[in-house]
This record gives structure tokens, sequence and C-alpha cells, in this order.
């Protein structure tokens, strides 16, 4: 089993920038695809960026496209999330997860992954 724990989350003004980290542990190998994705208060959760272990091919939300920047580290087995220019509207519990399909399979669909942290909290304030 793949183990994940999420640090970096904080409170920012509006136009800051944090990032993310993802620990990740455990069998890895048939993990193909990583992602954060970010659940607000009363709101369903919804996926942010995925990038394929394999290759480093991405696909990100609208809504961060030009200002979040998901990579991965092999060499610290670290998933990470660069975001700049944070909007209140940031203002999320971030979560990564695993899933052991493609992302091009899968997408930002939340419930094709099987595998998450616990979640770190972003608030952006105006």
């Amino acid at each position: 089993q793949v183990q994940l724990v999420e640090s970096g989350g904080g409170s920012v003004q509006a136009g800051g920038s944090l990032r993310l980290s993802c620990a990740v542990s455990g069998n890895t190998y048939r993990y193909y695809c990583m992602a954060w994705f970010r659940q607000a208060p009363g709101k369903e959760r919804e996926g942010v960026a995925t990038i394929y272990t394999g290759g480093g091919s991405t696909i990100y939300a609208d809504s961060v496209k030009g200002r979040f920047t998901i990579s991965r580290d092999n060499a610290k087995n670290t998933l990470n999330l660069q975001m700049t220019n944070l909007k209140p509207e940031d203002t999320a519990m971030y979560y990564c997860a695993a899933a052991p399909v493609g992302c091009g399979v899968i997408g930002l669909r939340p419930y094709e992954y099987n595998v998450w942290g616990q979640g770190t909290q972003v608030t952006v304030s105006s």
C-alpha cells in the first residue's frame, strides 16, 4: 500500500505563493497517476492537477492554469504543488492522491483515486 502525507499549507494574502509537498512511501511502483485535489467547506472535492509518474505529463484544472505547477521529485519521493498568484477562492483543504492507472484515463475525477492523504489547509485572505 501507498501512504501519502501532505505539508506546506498555511495562510497567505491574495497574490502570494505557497508550496505544498506530499511525502510518498510504500509500494509506489503500481501507482501511475498522482494528483492534487481541494475541497472548500460546503463544496465538492475538485481536481487541481495531475501528473503521470512515468513520463511527467500533466493536466490542470482551468481555474489554476498558469498559476499552479505540479511536479514530482522521484529522488525524494515527493509530489509538489507550487501555487502562485493565490486568490481567496483557492482557500480549501488540499489533498494529494494516487491511482493505479494512467492520468489520461481518469483525469481529475476524484472517485478514480484510491489512496489519499489527510490534507493540508490553505487559506487566502483578500
